[in-house]
C-alpha cells in the first residue's frame, strides 16, 4: 500500500532562525478525487496551471535558503491551489470570493467554470485547509516560543499582464511586489525587504497584490509575528505563462537570501519589545 501524498510539509532552518519561507502556490498537484470534481477537461487544467501556478518559487526559497548565514525554516504547500487556497479565508470574509476564488476555487482565473455550479467546498476545507492552517499556526508559535518572534515571509509570483480575474490588477506590476499588512508589516522590515530586492529592480508595495499571511490565531493580536508578501512578476525569472526557469531565479534567490539574513541579524524583522 502506498502512502498518503504530502498535502504540505514544513522543512526545518536553524533553531535560532525566526524566519519561515512559506511557499503556498507552487506545486501543481491534484489528487484523483479533486480532480474529478474539475469541469476542465486535461489540456484546459494544464493551461490553467500553467496560469495560476506560482512557478518554480519552491526552487527560488530552497535555493535563499542554502544561500542564507542562518538556515530559514520553509513551509511548502504540496498541493495545487486549485485543491484549496490556503491563504484565503474560508468564510464569507475573503473578497475573492466575488470571483469564485474563495478557499476553494470555483473559476478560473478567465472566469470560466472551475466546478460545477453549488458546489460544496466545506469537504475540502476540512481534508485540506484546516489542517494546513493548524500546521503552518503551530510553526509560527514554535518559533514564536524558541526565539521570541516570528517573521513570515511569503514566497509568491504574479504574471505580466493582468488576468480577468485580479481584483485590483489596475495599478502598477514592478518587477517584485511588497505585499504589507498595517499591523504584521513593520517600517524596519518593509524597509529591508526594499533594500534587499533594490538590485533586482524597482520594488513596489501593495500592488497589484497587496496583504500578508498570518495564521489567524496571531492576526491582529500578536506583533512579535510579522510577515511580508514578496510577489515576483514573472517575466524577470521564468518563460510564461508555465515555461522552465531563466538565470533570473539565481538573482531573486540572493536577494531572498539577504532579506533572510537582514531580518534574522536585525530584529528590526520583529516588532520592537
Amino acid at each position: 500500500m502506498h502512502p498518503a501524498p504530502k498535502t504540505f510539509e514544513l522543512l526545518p532552518g536553524a533553531d535560532a532562525s525566526p524566519v519561515i519561507l512559506h511557499v503556498p502556490h507552487s506545486a501543481r498537484t491534484i489528487p484523483a478525487a479533486v480532480r474529478d470534481d474539475i469541469l476542465l477537461e486535461d489540456g484546459a487544467l494544464a493551461r490553467e496551471l500553467d496560469h495560476i501556478t506560482d512557478a518554480h518559487t519552491i526552487e527560488l526559497a530552497e535555493a535563499a535558503a542554502k544561500a542564507a548565514g542562518v538556515t530559514p525554516w520553509r513551509f511548502v504547500n504540496r498541493m495545487s491551489r486549485l485543491v484549496i487556497d490556503p491563504e484565503r479565508f474560508p468564510d464569507e470574509r475573503e473578497e475573492m470570493l466575488s470571483v469564485g476564488m474563495g478557499a476553494v476555487y470555483t473559476q478560473t482565473t478567465h472566469r470560466a467554470p472551475l466546478r460545477p455550479a453549488g458546489f460544496d467546498p466545506r469537504p475540502l476545507i476540512e481534508r485540506y485547509f484546516h489542517p494546513y492552517a493548524q500546521a503552518m499556526t503551530d510553526a509560527v508559535a514554535d518559533r514564536l516560543a524558541v526565539t521570541g518572534r516570528a517573521v513570515v515571509i511569503d514566497v509568491h509570483s504574479y504574471p505580466t499582464a493582468r488576468l480577468p480575474y485580479e481584483l485590483h490588477g489596475d495599478g502598477p506590476r514592478p518587477p517584485v511586489c511588497l505585499g504589507t499588512d498595517t499591523f504584521h508589516t513593520p517600517p524596519e522590515l518593509l524597509a529591508q525587504a526594499r533594500a534587499a530586492f533594490a538590485r533586482t529592480g524597482d520594488a513596489g508595495i501593495d500592488s497589484p497584490f497587496s496583504g500578508a499571511y498570518v495564521p489567524l490565531d496571531f492576526y491582529g493580536k500578536e506583533p512579535q509575528v510579522t510577515a511580508l508578501m514578496v510577489e515576483i512578476r514573472r517575466d524577470t525569472y521564468m518563460s510564461e505563462p508555465g515555461g522552465p526557469a531563466g538565470p533570473g531565479l539565481g538573482r531573486l534567490a540572493s536577494a531572498l537570501a539577504a532579506l533572510v539574513d537582514a531580518v534574522t541579524a536585525r530584529p528590526g524583522g520583529g516588532a520592537p519589545s
